[in-house]
């Protein structure tokens, strides 16, 4: 924790070499308290960053710099990629949890950022540094600015969210610019535990956008034959999923969406839906070459084999958990290759731990 520490100030230091005592107060705030002490309402927090971002100045540098922590700054340059301010709002409303351990963890980070003066690699004094440490705690560590220096020579515009979402800040600039223009079908593809319902969860909080789950296509009793088996993508019902959700959604229709009930190995009730202007399919097999042409933006996620055997195994029992690396996953992978699933998407994010 305290190594981690150390080497992301540094980098800090190394990247803005003008900043001061403040700023790596700041800094270490933000990362053991994420942005908690701002809750403004969505629509306040739209506006706020519509007019930061208007007067900014074009610089260069990273749109997402981490923090020591859980946590990042999204630059508002962003904005200018074509993310939508009420988007990134949102994701700041999202991203403002309660850290009931941040006083803690922001006493660590500052030993961690005394040792690195003690040993002369950040331009302070021990005195002058400690000095500012006593007076911010008489403060109750409570949040601070920049100074007027690091304001000046970098002219910071940024807003903190949850760095699990920074992955999915460039498809989210792509969606709003596409949805500015009419309606959208976008569809997430990839593996198990890959992280493609959650993303499809995070969608519905920040859209209104109807999801449908390839998962309640699976096969029914009468489809599931050693022939079928052998198809590439065969073990989902796409030719369902096509005649009862594309096809109408293609001729601007209602949907009459049929789920498969795993307990029952049936249909349920026909439900009736309207879909939105944001339409997103959700699940492994939705790029198959039948019926990848029906999308207009599309994302492969993918996790590295040691992650995604941490998620089977804590989302399920070891007799599920089994089934999936002996049976579904080589599918999936036999699908994948068959029809280069992954490089025919738009775009591609590997998920890491958080």
């Amino acid at each position: 924790m305290i190594e981690n520490t150390r080497e992301i100030l540094l980098s800090h230091f190394k990247t803005y070499p003008q900043l001061c005592i403040e700023d790596i107060f700041k800094f270490l705030y933000q990362s053991a308290f994420g942005c908690e002490h701002l809750l403004p309402t969505p629509e306040a927090a739209a506006e706020f960053i519509r007019k930061e971002a208007a007067e900014m100045e074009e610089k260069n540098g990273a749109l997402v710099e981490p923090l020591d922590g859980p946590y990042c700054r999204a630059s508002l340059g962003h904005i200018r990629q074509g993310l939508n301010p009420e988007t990134l709002a949102k994701l700041l409303c999202l991203s403002a949890v309660h850290e009931p351990n941040g006083k803690a963890a922001l006493a660590e980070k500052l030993q961690a950022a005394k040792a690195l003066v003690v040993e002369g690699s950040l331009p302070f004094t021990l005195q002058e540094f400690s000095d500012a440490v006593a007076q911010w705690e008489n403060r109750d560590f409570s949040p601070l600015h920049h100074s007027e220096t690091f304001r000046k020579t970098y002219h910071p515009a940024y807003r903190l969210i949850g760095a699990q979402y920074a992955p999915f800040l460039p498809v989210l600039a792509e969606l709003d610019r596409r949805l500015a223009m009419g309606s959208v079908v976008f569809a997430i593809e990839g593996g198990s535990a890959s992280g493609k319902t959650t993303l499809s969860r995070l969608l519905e909080q920040l859209y209104d956008c109807t999801v449908f789950h390839m998962d309640d296509f699976f096969l029914r009793p009468e489809q599931r034959t050693p022939e079928r088996y052998k198809e590439p993508g065969g073990n989902i019902d796409r030719e369902r999923f096509l005649e009862e959700v594309l096809l109408p959604m293609a001729q601007n229709q209602e949907v009459i969406y049929r789920r498969f009930d795993c307990s029952t190995f049936s249909l349920l009730p026909p439900e009736i839906i309207v879909p939105q202007k944001l339409t997103v399919i959700e699940g492994a097999y939705c790029m198959h070459p039948e019926l990848a042409g029906y999308y207009d933006l599309s994302l492969f996620l993918e996790t590295s084999p040691e992650l995604q055997k941490k998620r089977i195994h804590k989302r399920n029992s070891p007799e599920m958990a089994e089934r999936f690396f002996t049976q579904w996953i080589p599918l999936e992978h036999r699908y994948f290759d068959a029809f280069q699933i992954k490089e025919r998407c738009d775009y591609k994010i590997c998920i890491e731990d958080q």
